[in-house]
C-alpha cells in the first residue's frame, strides 16, 4: 500500500514536471517567434530594398493611442488603406501568412481599428465602438498618411466588417480617395446572416447530420431580430461556415489551425500584442454595441451614391457576406465608375484565396482607372 503511494507521488511529480517543462518550452518558442517587428524588403544580397518600409507605429487617432503596420517595397508608390474586418478584429496574421503582395503597388497602411489588435488599449471605451466613430478613425488615419506621404489622395481597400466603416468614411469624404475596394461588401448583414442559416440547415439535411440540425434549430434564426444576433455570436456559425466552406477562406475548414496558430506564430506583434487580439475578441468587443448595430443597419440604404470609383471582389461561395446582395447593391449604387469581380474559387477572402486575379484587377483596372475586368452582366 506504501509502495503504491509513492509510486503515485512519484506519478504525479513526474506528469508536473512534464508539464512544467513543456510550458516553459512553449513560452521560449513564442518568445522567438514574437519580436514584434514586420520582415523587411530585402535585395538580391540580403540588405534592405532601397526605398522600403517596414514598420509598425502607434499615433493619437480619435482620442486614443492606435496601431498600425506600413510596408511597402517603394514609398513612392499610391498609399493605400486597408481597413479590416471583424470589425475590430484584425487580420494582418493573414497578410502575414499569405503575402498578397500588395505591397509591389502601393505603400499601405495596415491599421488595427481601436478596441482590437494593437489598438487594444484602456481609453478606448465602449461607448466610442460605434461605425460613425470608426469612420470618423479611418478619415483620420487617411489625413495621416496623406500628409506622411505627401499625397493629394489614397486608395481605399476594405474587408468584410471593414466595410462599413470605409464605405461612410469614402462617401462623407470622396476628395481624399482615388477608389474603394471593397471584399465582401457588407450591405443588409441580418438578411445575410438570415440566407446564410437556411443554406446550413439544407446542406446538413442533404447530408444528414442530425447533430448539426438540432444545433441549428435551437436558434430559430428567422423567429427575432435577437436571435439572428445570437446566431452571429455563437462559435456555431463560424464551425459551421468552414465546415461547408462559405466561410473565411473556401478550403478553410479549422478556426483552430488557421486562424489561432497563425496569430500566435506571427512575429509581427509581440506575445502582449497577441494576447490582446484574443483578450479584445473575446472579452472587450462583445460587451460592444457593433454586431447589433452592423445586423440592424441597412448599409445599402445609407449609402446610395460615391463620387468615386467603386471595385467590389466577392467569392462565388461566400455566405459569411451574401454574395448576391453585395451584387445587388453595386447594381443600384451611383458612382462614376464599378465593377464587381466575382472569384470562382473563393469564399469569403478573395485577396488570400486567389491573390494573383487580385493583383491582376489592381494592375489592368484600379490602378488605370478602369473596369475592363469586371464581370459582364
Amino acid at each position: 500500500m506504501v509502495g503504491n503511494k509513492k509510486q503515485v507521488k512519484r506519478m504525479l511529480v513526474l506528469i508536473t514536471s512534464i508539464a512544467i517543462g513543456s510550458l516553459l518550452v512553449l513560452t521560449g518558442l513564442l518568445l522567438i517567434w514574437s519580436p514584434g517587428k514586420p520582415g523587411s524588403f530585402l535585395d538580391e544580397n540580403g540588405k534592405q530594398l532601397a526605398g522600403s518600409i517596414s514598420e509598425k507605429i502607434f499615433i493619437p487617432v480619435g482620442g486614443v493611442r492606435q496601431g498600425m503596420f506600413i510596408r511597402s517595397k517603394n514609398v513612392d508608390n499610391p498609399v493605400l488603406l486597408y481597413v479590416h474586418g471583424g470589425p475590430s478584429f484584425p487580420n494582418y496574421f493573414l497578410i502575414d501568412k499569405y503575402d498578397p503582395g500588395l505591397e509591389d503597388y502601393f505603400t499601405v497602411c495596415y491599421w488595427e481599428q481601436r478596441g482590437g489588435g494593437l489598438s487594444y488599449v484602456p481609453e478606448v471605451t465602449l461607448q466610442s465602438m460605434n461605425f460613425n466613430q470608426l469612420a470618423s478613425d479611418a478619415v483620420e488615419v487617411t489625413n495621416y498618411l496623406r500628409k506622411r506621404f505627401e499625397k493629394e489622395k489614397i486608395f481605399m481597400i476594405a474587408h468584410s466588417g471593414g466595410t462599413p466603416i470605409s464605405l461612410l468614411a469614402a462617401s462623407r469624404n470622396p476628395q481624399l480617395y482615388h477608389a474603394y475596394i471593397a471584399m465582401a461588401q457588407i450591405t443588409d448583414q441580418k438578411e445575410s446572416e438570415k440566407m446564410a442559416y437556411a443554406y446550413m440547415l439544407d446542406q446538413y439535411t442533404r447530408d444528414g447530420n442530425q447533430k448539426r440540425i438540432k444545433e441549428l434549430e435551437a436558434y430559430k434564426v428567422p423567429e427575432s431580430d435577437s436571435n439572428v444576433i445570437a446566431f452571429f455570436k455563437s462559435s456555431l456559425r463560424d464551425q459551421s461556415m468552414h465546415e461547408l466552406g462559405i466561410g473565411t477562406m473556401h478550403e478553410m475548414r479549422s478556426v483552430f489551425r488557421d486562424v489561432f496558430i497563425p496569430v500566435w506564430t506571427c512575429r509581427a506583434y509581440t506575445i502582449r500584442e497577441k494576447v490582446n487580439i484574443w483578450k479584445s475578441k473575446f472579452s472587450f468587443l462583445p460587451k460592444t454595441t457593433l454586431v447589433e448595430e452592423m445586423l440592424q443597419t441597412n448599409f445599402s440604404r445609407e449609402v446610395q451614391e460615391l463620387e468615386i470609383p467603386v471595385y467590389f471582389f466577392s467569392g462565388q461561395y461566400d455566405l459569411t457576406v451574401n454574395i448576391e446582395l453585395s451584387k445587388a447593391y453595386l447594381k443600384e449604387l451611383r458612382a462614376p465608375l464599378k465593377g464587381f469581380y466575382t472569384f470562382e474559387n473563393s469564399a469569403h477572402s478573395p485577396l488570400f484565396e486567389e491573390p494573383l486575379r487580385v493583383r491582376q484587377i489592381i494592375e489592368q483596372d484600379v490602378l488605370q482607372g478602369k473596369n475592363s475586368l469586371a464581370d459582364k452582366e
